[in-house]
């Protein structure tokens, strides 16, 4: 039985965002859209369990990092998730902070 993210050390996260890379490029290669998206979304999850989210602050701004001219205003975090919204939408949403890049002053 495989562990969820929470329950794996630092270095297994490690070797996880690894693998997932690894796969992630095979199916690029493929030409497996789908699978891509889903190992990268993964790998997302797997790099956010490796972030301390005290590193993020509700009522700050920050890039999206790989989009280029997107921002996130952080309303309030829940464990690796910041909740807030996408470009001032007011439309709420919640993203892994590990898509979260620097803060905007």
């Amino acid at each position: 039985m495989d562990k969820k993210y929470s329950q794996m050390s630092p270095a297994e996260l490690q070797q996880e965002v690894a693998d997932l890379k690894v796969k992630a490029q095979k199916a690029e290669q493929m030409g497996m859209i789908n699978e891509f998206a889903v190992y990268e979304r993964k790998m997302l999850m797997a790099q956010a369990y490796l972030m301390d989210p005290t590193d993020f602050r509700p009522g700050e701004r920050y890039e999206l990092k790989e989009s280029v001219n997107e921002f996130f205003d952080i309303d309030y975090l829940n464990g690796i998730f910041a909740w807030g919204d996408r470009n001032g939408s007011g439309k709420q949403e919640a993203v892994p902070i590990s898509v979260l890049g620097t803060r905007i002053k």
